[in-house]
């Protein structure tokens, strides 16, 4: 509707147009700013998840099983490119998501790859048992074997499931750099070396 001279208010002097635009403007401002702020809040958000999925993460790490290398409530830098290049490598440690537990991840050493032997058995067992790591799996075992819930437990888990490789250790600061090399050594030869031995 167009308004007229006629259909204008007499009593209002001009000034109610005015009021009435002013307000127009002001939520056309108000619109266009939260307009904005969201589009840039999904660009940001669109950027943050392309980074943590394609990127890295920063991990806090919690519980015994990891431990000297990784104690409770370390802070861990976890890179993604390994897995999506598929680089992960035996010895490496990667943040894989639970078998159990779709929502918890858990934080375990790549002790074998597929096709690898790998003994089953305690170090102190006189009968030693051994299976083989199928296609597509990784075996994973914690540092800490005696407190340690890892495929010792729940056999090889998929490599689906690795969400990425731990690269850095970043928190505390007197112990931050690359991390070390097992302590178990328990990482298993590959089937060409240990077929020519």
């Amino acid at each position: 509707m167009v308004l007229t001279e006629v259909d204008k208010c007499p009593n209002d002097c001009g000034g109610g147009e005015d009021s009435t635009v002013s307000v127009v403007e002001m939520f056309r401002c108000i619109l266009e700013k939260t307009l904005g702020f969201v589009g840039y809040t999904i660009q940001y958000g669109c950027i943050a998840h392309c980074a943590f999925e394609y990127i890295g993460e920063v991990v806090v790490c919690s519980g015994p099983s990891m431990e000297p290398t990784i104690v409770n409530h370390d802070v861990v830098f976890s890179e993604r490119l390994s897995r999506h290049l598929c680089k992960i490598e035996k010895g490496d440690i990667v943040i894989a998501k639970s078998p159990f537990d779709p929502h918890m991840n858990i934080c375990k050493r790549v002790i074998g790859l597929e096709g690898d032997k790998i003994c089953t058995s305690a170090p102190l067992d006189f009968f030693k048992t051994h299976t083989y790591v199928p296609k597509g799996h990784v075996w994973l075992e914690g540092d800490n074997l005696r407190n340690s819930t890892d495929s010792r437990s729940y056999g090889p888990i998929p490599y689906a499931l690795i969400r990425g490789r731990v690269c850095l250790k970043l928190w505390p600061l007197d112990s931050s750099g690359t991390l070390s090399e097992s302590p178990t050594r328990r990482i298993s030869k590959t089937q060409s070396s240990s077929d020519s031995d």
